[in-house]
């Protein structure tokens, strides 16, 4: 009764994330290790985020940046397959002091700009910093669900509106996690027994994904770009606090 209970929290937060609701998502995986393998929670929620992400897509297809996509898809792909190969290799905590690491680094240049007399202009979307950061994301998103620091480090300085930001980080993420699953397969992160459990926590997730949608779209647009700088900040420091503690 407990596994399910924190299944279903689990499946609800990443709802709530694709929904619009910053990076709660990043919860779900550590709540699922308390009862199995990071690698294999990973899995087992793979099939749900993709469930939320075609509804999500749904929710925010009207309004994108095509051009930050196709930058930015492209780097993507060759983090999932990165990512593939290398997951047998590459330790746990080194991708945790990766995206702690880039969400610090971020949000320290956004503060001092803060400060500044002069807060920097919108720094428009450019192919190289784009395929770099689309690499990290589909690379940290493939080992540990973990892409939103360094998709946020790319997208953040842009200032998009708030719709076309949220349609953006549907799309984009509804792709590489379609990308991820042939390899999960492969790597028996996603099982029959995994796909059967995800069947029954979908509603969950979708209900997370409808909620999600609503909060996002209430909250006026500056404080929804400070809910996602300061949730950015809480999962910096949570992934740094379970390297150096753990």
């Amino acid at each position: 009764m407990e596994y399910w209970l924190i299944a279903g929290l689990a499946a609800l937060l990443l709802g709530l994330s694709k929904g619009g609701v910053p990076m709660i998502a990043l919860l779900s995986v550590p709540l699922m290790s308390l009862f199995m393998d990071p690698a294999r929670a990973a899995g087992l929620l793979l099939p749900l985020y993709i469930v939320a992400d075609c509804y999500a897509v749904y929710l925010f297809r009207r309004a994108f940046s095509a051009r930050n996509l196709k930058i930015l898809l492209p780097g993507a792909m060759c983090g999932v397959l990165i990512g593939f190969f290398a997951v047998s290799f590459v330790p746990g905590d080194a991708v945790k002091l990766l995206v702690a690491g880039i969400g610090i680094a971020y949000l320290i240049n956004a503060l001092r700009g803060r400060f500044a007399k002069q807060e920097p202009p919108a720094r428009p979307a450019d192919l190289p910093r784009g395929i770099f950061w689309g690499t990290l994301a589909g690379l940290t998103s493939y080992i540990s669900h973990a892409g939103g620091p360094p998709f946020q480090a790319y997208v953040l300085p842009q200032r998009l509106d708030k719709m076309v930001y949220l349609g953006t980080v549907t799309i984009f993420f509804t792709i590489v996690n379609l990308l991820k699953l042939p390899p999960y397969i492969l790597a028996e992160q996603v099982t029959l027994n995994s796909a059967s459990q995800a069947i029954w926590l979908a509603p969950l997730a979708l209900a997370g994904a409808w909620s999600g949608a609503a909060i996002s779209r209430a909250l006026p647009e500056r404080l929804f770009f400070l809910l996602v700088e300061i949730a950015l900040a809480l999962v910096s420091l949570k992934l740094l606090y379970e390297v150096v503690f753990d």
